[in-house]
């Protein structure tokens, strides 16, 4: 049941990343393909943070329908829409298609994107409920290392980029058909009175000689967890009772959400790490790392942007043996003040390196020129040098403490809420991520040219130290506890340290 899990989720994640990823090279092979013209920094942004818009408007409804029609039935809609959207990025002639194609897939990545964790999380036993989490993570980086391979083969043939973004269907069709044959999470099966098949799930999921003991245990901390719900349910009725158009306009998952102190919790544990995620700009580093990569000189800006989404996927395989063995909040302390040192070096390297942007004279890259993004830009050797020998360790420094810690755990949310609310309170985070992100992706590229890169990425720097503090404030561990135990967890007072 295990490998069939990994199997299911990987497939899903494969493709948003694959999908994301894809765009950086993308963004550089298009040339004149799209509307006759060379893209402008406006229609750079579009393209890529569509993608994140669509997948913030996607992520709350499909909360709701998770809970209504079960967690299969959200995986499978989110498949049918990569592959629309996959297919009409590659056949579109305009720079509107091309959005268009990406909102679509925007859509599947935020019905995707929460939908698979949880689905991982209420099917994993707890042992092993992170480090399945973090493969999630790992086939995420994954589908980033296969869309620059992809981008760097394809990126000098003709019409490649069409390829590129064509090819991310091929994942969803392959998640179509592994669906066929994946169970429906057992806590959902629960909580719609469907405990025999909530049951027989969990006898293949813990499947040992002491299975039954096991399982039968589950389900009673399942029904424990259950009633408490509804007993905190009838106390929100009785405090809205007195207001008939409150309860009207809230439904009550969202009012026990909001009115319960260890949900209340949760969620803005959630969403703090969702939105750190995304704040500290690791997104828009490998949206835009080919960009990066052309605007510092490289004639194969693609290659060494492989080179960080190696190291991403590389990384990513320690969080997963370590994220159950040391701790959710240990990892993240350890972690990110190295993410905030390779942004700060970053910085520093940017700040030394100069450039010459033709037909504009010799300038600093780190000044604002407004055409930074479209000239031709050149750099001398001296720079060259400076370039190689501080910023792409230092990104790469980044990006492998980032795939330890923000790149894995924000995703182990759904352990954090209680069942009932468990699909409304990931959806709600989800939709912080995408908004962070949306945020990110549509002010990268103007920020590198009104700001210069070594104040954007000194900006990320300052966000990873706040994240610390917020962390080491008031995230509790709840590494190998039950789903049904985290509420205890939560009930606790904020300042944890």
């Amino acid at each position: 049941m295990s490998t069939a899990i990994h199997t299911t989720s990987r497939t899903s994640e494969t493709n948003a990343l694959y999908s994301t990823g894809v765009i950086s090279s993308t963004l550089v092979s298009i040339h004149n393909d799209l509307s006759n013209a060379p893209l402008s920094t406006v229609s750079k942004s579009l393209i890529t943070s569509s993608t994140s818009l669509f997948a913030l408007l996607a992520s709350p409804g499909t909360g709701f329908l998770a809970d209504r029609l079960g967690r299969k039935p959200v995986l499978l809609l989110a498949s049918c829409l990569f592959i629309i959207g996959a297919l009409a990025q590659a056949v579109s002639t305009t720079v509107w298609a091309m959005i268009v194609g990406r909102s679509v897939v925007g859509l599947a990545i935020g019905s995707a994107s929460f939908v698979a964790p949880l689905y991982i999380s209420e099917l994993a036993p707890r042992k092993l409920r992170g480090r399945l989490v973090v493969v999630q993570v790992l086939f995420i980086s994954g589908g980033q290392v296969v869309a620059y391979v992809i981008g760097w083969v394809l990126s000098t043939a003709f019409g490649g980029w069409r390829w590129m973004v064509g090819l991310g269907a091929l994942p969803a069709i392959m998640q179509v058909v592994l669906l066929a044959v994946m169970p429906e999470s057992p806590r959902w099966l629960f909580k719609r009175g469907a405990v025999g098949q909530a049951e027989a799930v969990l006898q293949k999921v813990y499947a040992s000689s002491r299975s039954k003991d096991i399982v039968q245990g589950v389900l009673r901390a399942i029904q424990k967890e259950q009633d408490e719900e509804e007993s905190q349910e009838d106390s929100v009725d009785d405090e809205d009772s007195s207001s008939t158009r409150k309860r009207t306009l809230l439904p009550r998952n969202i009012r026990q959400l909001f009115s319960t102190h260890s949900q209340r919790r949760a969620l803005a544990i959630a969403c703090f790490l969702q939105g750190a995620q995304q704040l500290c700009g690791f997104n828009s580093v490998m949206y835009f790392a080919a960009t990066i990569f052309s605007l510092a000189g490289f004639h194969s800006p693609t290659l060494p942007a492989l080179t960080i989404a190696m190291t991403n996927f590389l990384f990513t395989f320690i969080a997963f043996y370590a994220i159950d063995r040391i701790g959710r909040r240990r990892i993240l302390l350890y972690a990110i003040p190295f993410m905030a040192l390779g942004l700060t070096l970053c910085a520093v390297a940017f700040s030394s390196l100069s450039s010459t942007v033709d037909d504009h004279g010799s300038t600093s890259i780190n000044a604002p020129p407004s055409s930074i993004s479209t000239a031709t830009t050149t750099v001398q050797a001296s720079d060259t040098l400076r370039f190689t020998t501080l910023l792409l360790p230092a990104l790469l420094l980044y990006v492998a403490t980032y795939a330890i810690s923000l790149g894995s755990l924000p995703w182990l949310q759904s352990e954090l809420f209680p069942t009932r609310t468990r699909a409304v309170g990931a959806a709600l985070a989800t939709t912080t991520n995408w908004t962070a992100n949306t945020i990110v992706s549509a002010s990268f590229l103007p920020a590198l040219q009104t700001l210069g890169p070594s104040v954007t990425f000194a900006g990320y720097a300052a966000v990873c130290v706040v994240v610390w503090v917020g962390v080491a404030w008031g995230y509790p561990e709840v590494g190998n506890s039950r789903l049904e135990e985290v509420q205890k967890i939560m009930e606790r007072r904020w300042k944890v340290w």
